[in-house]
């Protein structure tokens, strides 16, 4: 099997087969990630032994700052990179199909909130903007293009521009959703008395140094109030994943058919923990056949519910970069 033939039928993947493909694409990538065949032989695993979800081995995902991660021989479309603090390593992800990546993060949107013909987007993404090589600014600007009235945009400080769109798309049969990171949902709310109780408001991406770190429940509770909307919605994304998972209240992210997540024991990462137990991420998307699908994250989380993930923040002494930082 090729790498081609996972990625092309993401859509047929479910409970079912999930395991059967994951094994068959540790196989493939043993034999042809050479990064991950050293890993997994440095570990002193027998590849031919791993026929279990929890056996499969995961790669620390600092891996993506100081070598390329790939399976096979190709050259890449584009290449993403991570947002860093000053003084800090990015992360980058070569990726083979920036066409795919992007078609990916649709179908993922789609399947959670319905067509995208429904949507106005408006992003205040400004940490974003202010770089390059971001895969969220790559998917947004996507989305938005798909909005034929032009009414969607991003905004960078501008918040008085955005608001007066906020008010005028007030009228439009389109939801309108307003995408932001962080500290820059932060800032409007705390500069504007603003009713965004017609709209979808998404945060992503944390604080990234900018503000201090809020405990999560605090922080969804203070937008809440601020913008006269219920619930405040997640993406979790990051420069090594090409797909995304989403939460539309309360943390509790569900993740497309074709990723999943395990929590492994902070103390022994190769120790799996059951549901409701706090450990770091792993995450399996299968997305990743061209770079790696198997990847050991620096965030803190836990299952719930079988299926649903919480992200609770991240582990000591990891970068600050990046897909909810938030203290949980």
């Amino acid at each position: 099997m090729e790498r081609n033939d996972f990625t092309s039928s993401l859509d047929q993947i479910n409970e079912s087969n999930f395991e059967d493909i994951a094994l068959r694409l540790f196989s493939y990538q043993y034999k042809n990630n050479l990064l991950y065949q050293t890993y997994v032989n440095h570990l002193g695993k027998d590849a031919a032994s791993i026929d279990s979800l929890d056996k499969i081995p995961f790669l620390p995902i600092h891996f993506f700052k100081t070598h390329t991660v790939v399976c096979g021989t190709w050259k890449p479309e584009t290449v993403f990179t991570s947002s860093a603090t000053s003084g800090s390593t990015v992360s980058t992800h070569s990726v083979w199909s920036l066409d795919f990546y992007l078609k990916n993060a649709l179908s993922i949107f789609q399947h959670f909130y319905g067509s995208i013909d429904n949507f106005h987007f408006l992003a205040l993404l400004p940490s974003y903007l202010e770089r390059s090589g971001s895969s969220l600014i790559a998917m947004i600007d996507y989305f938005i293009k798909k909005d034929l009235s032009g009414q969607s945009g991003f905004y960078l400080n501008n918040h008085d521009d955005l608001v007066s769109k906020i008010t005028e798309l007030k009228k439009s049969d389109k939801k309108t959703l307003l995408w932001g990171v962080s500290f820059g949902l932060l800032d409007l709310a705390e500069k504007f008395e603003i009713d965004l109780g017609s709209c979808i408001v998404m945060e992503t991406g944390g604080m990234k140094g900018r503000r201090k770190e809020w405990v999560r429940e605090e922080f969804h509770n203070f937008l809440c109030k601020k913008f006269n909307v219920k619930q405040i919605h997640s993406e979790y994304g990051m420069t090594e994943l090409l797909s995304q998972a989403y939460s539309k209240g309360n943390g509790y992210f569900q993740l497309p058919a074709w990723m999943k997540m395990q929590i492994r024991d902070i103390n022994d990462p190769f120790q799996a923990l059951g549901d409701g137990r706090i450990g770091g991420v792993n995450v399996i998307d299968l997305a990743n056949a061209h770079s790696c699908p198997f990847i050991e994250t620096e965030d803190l989380g836990r299952v719930v519910e079988g299926s649903n993930f919480e992200i609770l923040g991240r582990a000591d002494n990891s970068d600050l970069r990046g897909c909810n930082l938030l203290i949980g």
